[in-house]
């Protein structure tokens, strides 16, 4: 994988268009990304589900960074800074949820409510998928308001997609970033380029830091070892390639593994199944295009509004 190369981060600017209330309490937006844009950290005051129609984004908090493929979506509760990077030209479709003071997560019961108040990587299903691209994307200052039919077709299809985030299955991904400026370059290094070295020494050396101080700032600010870290970082980029429906032996070989038996160990290790079962819904789950997408594409001015 090429390292992402320094471009100009860009401001978000189209998130206002697309603000949900209590009357329309799910909006959508979709956006056509360039690989390497990388969107400055924002926050929003509303929770939204970043999805990807086509692509691979990489969204990244505080306290973490996940990969979003099309076949998963990363839940970012209100107020949560995050910034946006794209691994590759994605169509990505984000959903942006009402919260009504005291409340957080998809309309689910006070019970549930904990569960949503962080970020959390959820499978989406193929019903999932579909009703979102059904949702409406045009901003609130286009045209004339919209009609009363198209607004009652909206909320039938918000009702089910509500009910479709509540039965989605979280997923165990995601990468723990630290706080220390040094350690964080490195790790943010790893992110971008995850074979450029495949040994600490080669990672250390690029941030002129000795092995040994790596080791000790990886145990105090993450509780875990490099070769630990690596294999989450390694295990999100494994997600994304198998949504392409890359065979696990290119994929190993991609990664840098000797043998498609080193990196199914390697799965296995840390997700406690085999790759035939954790890649099965990346794998074989077809994917549909954004019926925006190909308007999207086409629309160049358009796309360099970010949201």
């Amino acid at each position: 994988m090429k390292p992402l190369r320094a471009t100009p981060p860009l401001r978000p600017s189209t998130a206002q268009f697309h603000t949900p209330s209590a009357e329309r309490p799910l909006r959508a937006n979709l956006q056509h990304f360039s690989a390497e844009t990388r969107v400055v950290p924002h926050r929003h005051a509303w929770a939204q589900l970043a999805m990807s129609a086509t692509g691979v984004v990489r969204l990244t908090v505080d306290h973490g960074t996940y990969i979003v493929p099309p076949t998963r979506a990363v839940w970012v509760p209100p107020g949560v800074e995050h910034a946006v990077t794209v691994v590759e030209d994605a169509d990505l479709l984000t959903l942006y949820l009402h919260q009504p003071r005291g409340h957080c997560g998809p309309q689910v019961p006070r019970a549930r409510q904990a569960e949503w108040q962080q970020c959390r990587v959820l499978e989406v299903s193929d019903l999932l998928r579909a009703l979102a691209l059904e949702l409406d994307t045009t901003r609130d200052s286009a045209g004339p308001p919209l009609a009363t039919a198209v607004l009652q077709r909206e909320r039938r299809l918000s009702a089910l997609i509500f009910d479709e985030l509540q039965r989605a299955r979280p997923v165990a991904l995601g990468v723990a970033l630290p706080a220390d400026k040094r350690l964080r370059a490195l790790c943010e290094a790893v992110l971008d380029n995850p074979t450029l070295h495949t040994t600490l020494d080669g990672w250390a050396q690029d941030s002129g830091a000795s092995p040994r101080t790596v080791t000790r700032l990886f145990r105090s600010e993450l509780g875990t070892s490099f070769v630990q870290w690596r294999q989450q970082v390694l295990l999100a980029r494994a997600v994304s390639l198998a949504a392409h429906k890359m065979p696990m032996a290119a994929i190993a070989a991609e990664l840098g593994y000797a043998s498609p038996s080193a990196f199914s160990a390697m799965v296995r290790r840390s997700v406690g199944a085999p790759p035939s079962r954790f890649f099965a819904s990346s794998r074989d789950r077809n994917v549909p295009s954004s019926p925006h997408s190909q308007g999207l594409a086409n629309d160049r001015g358009e796309s360099r509004l970010r949201g």
